[in-house]
């Protein structure tokens, strides 16, 4: 008998989880090094056999780089894939790589989880990027990167912003011009805070409810996004 089984039933609403996952179907992987070192790439969900494994596409090797060293047996990673046809809705489960094989391509073997999260984008899921956009501030346009987002706000850090007279409340538009399949996105939001850093400005802003649409759609872009 194996150590730590997983029971049956556990089994069935992980192996239902999962299956929301569609066979094709875009993943990310989040991995760890032994000294720290994090690595987030774009993969590709294969398929999985209950209580055995799970099976994902080797990420590109021009992606990996230096970080392909350590995409071997024993290391954790983080999975996410959006569920087609939930609008906002994610798998997400942790799992060690097993082994990896070249035939019939590269593929990542990992071990059967213990558990299988359904996420939810309009919940409190805060997701870490690195968005280009452009904030409007009283109608003058400053080059800025959203550093985190969730359903309800982001991080913005603006360089040389330090030069902006900012005070809470303040409307603001963001504009983001391409990110992934998105192009010229505009998000309207407030200024909730603003915190002094050593190269600009980090604000923290609020979308305001007709953006709603908008950041879904930029959410679901960024949670398979690859660093």
């Amino acid at each position: 008998m194996p150590d730590n089984p997983i029971n049956v039933p556990v089994v069935g609403r992980l192996s239902r989880n999962l299956a929301l996952l569609n066979p094709g179907a875009i993943v990310t992987l989040d991995m760890t090094t032994p000294s720290g070192q994090r690595g987030k790439f774009r993969s590709v969900f294969i398929g999985y056999m209950p209580k055995k494994y799970v099976l994902v596409q080797f990420p590109d090797s021009s992606k990996l780089g230096s970080f392909a060293q350590y995409v071997t047996q024993g290391i954790g990673v983080t999975v996410r894939g959006l569920i087609e046809g939930h609008e906002g809705a994610v798998v997400a489960f942790i799992s060690n790589i097993r082994q990896t094989i070249q035939i019939p391509s590269r593929i990542i073997v990992l071990d059967f989880p213990r558990e299988v999260r359904l996420q939810n984008l309009r919940s409190s899921m805060r997701i870490e990027t690195y968005i280009k956009a452009k904030v409007k501030v009283k109608g003058e346009y400053w080059a800025s990167v959203i550093s985190d987002i969730s359903v309800s706000g982001c991080q913005i850090m603006i360089t040389n912003g330090e030069k902006l007279i900012l005070t809470e409340d303040k409307p603001v538009e963001i504009i983001i011009e391409a990110f992934q399949d998105l192009k010229n996105l505009k998000l309207n939001a407030e200024i909730c805070n603003t915190k002094t850093q050593v190269d600009g400005v980090m604000l923290g802003v609020k979308f305001d409810d007709s953006s709603k649409v908008a950041v879904n759609k930029l959410l679901q872009q960024a949670v398979i996004l690859p660093h």
